[in-house]
């Protein structure tokens, strides 16, 4: 699989299917590009996909800096467009993703054709989060994550799913995934719970944007996203019952459908919009 070089390490991504438009996946905390597999198999067939790994994560290079900072993920976002030639791309980001999407949105509008965000936020980390989170954070450097992962879990998964018989095997396999992180994890959590909030950048933003929110998601709560929806001028605010944070494993087929709508109704504006092309006679 492809990566990419950039300032402090090497960025991975995965590239599927064709088409006039490119879909960048940007993925969430503890996780990598394959919580977006649904996404991929759903749109690779009339879009083309990139879904990459933040540094730090995945398959990407973990940096000798003790934190790895969400500037500096915005800046590998960029880099990534740029050298793929994606540009102007939809951009999907959840939670992590979507603190990179926030900020290209304010700051780089002619990368984006619009912007997706799915369970994430533009406030820093409530203070009230931080105590345990930088405890789970300290034990999860020393002993790896398996050690807290059952605590981890009803953070990342909505109730309806973790009580769900029928996706035993599901919950076993991200479970897995989870434990069997490795300790440099941290670096990448410290830039979460220590992240600047981007609030005040958000009246820049006027690409076409759709935000999704479990209603289960305690990491980020829905009245996150309803405040980034009264802030964001060209929003659309879809709640996504019996889901939690990680929407796009959780509730792949609503995710899906209402990205799919999304998308259709902004080609069916494109195509209304009359050609900038002077007449001729």
């Amino acid at each position: 699989m492809p990566k990419l070089d950039v300032s402090g390490g090497q960025i991975h991504f995965d590239e599927q299917g064709a088409g006039p438009a490119t879909m960048v996946f940007s993925h969430g905390l503890l996780f990598d590009n394959r919580m977006f597999e649904p996404q991929l198999a759903h749109f690779s067939g009339r879009y083309r996909c990139i879904a990459y790994d933040h540094r730090g994560q995945g398959q990407s290079a973990v940096p000798s800096a003790r934190t790895i900072e969400i500037e500096t993920l915005f800046e590998d976002a960029v880099a990534l467009i740029e050298k793929t030639g994606a540009a102007p791309c939809h951009f999907v980001g959840l939670s992590m993703g979507g603190f990179v999407g926030l900020r290209l949105a304010a700051r780089r509008p002619e990368l984006l054709r619009s912007l997706i965000l799915l369970g994430t936020s533009a406030d820093p980390e409530p203070e009230e989060n931080k105590p345990r989170y930088r405890k789970l954070n300290w034990i999860a450097k020393w002993f790896g994550v398996g050690v807290v992962v059952d605590r981890v879990m009803p953070i990342l998964f909505g109730q309806s799913f973790l009580r769900d018989p029928r996706r035993a095997a599901e919950k076993a396999e991200y479970r897995g995934r989870l434990a069997a992180l490795p300790r440099s994890i941290h670096k990448a959590v410290n830039g979460v719970i220590d992240r600047r909030g981007v609030f005040e950048e958000l009246d820049r933003t006027q690409v076409p944007t759709l935000i999704l929110v479990g209603e289960e998601d305690v990491a980020t709560i829905p009245l996150k996203s309803e405040r980034l929806h009264r802030q964001v001028a060209r929003s659309n605010l879809i709640r996504l019952p019996h889901c939690g944070h990680t929407s796009s494993l959780e509730q792949p087929a609503a995710v899906n459908q209402a990205i799919e709508q999304f998308l259709v109704e902004l080609e069916r504006q494109a195509a209304l919009r009359p050609s900038s092309r002077p007449a001729t006679t």
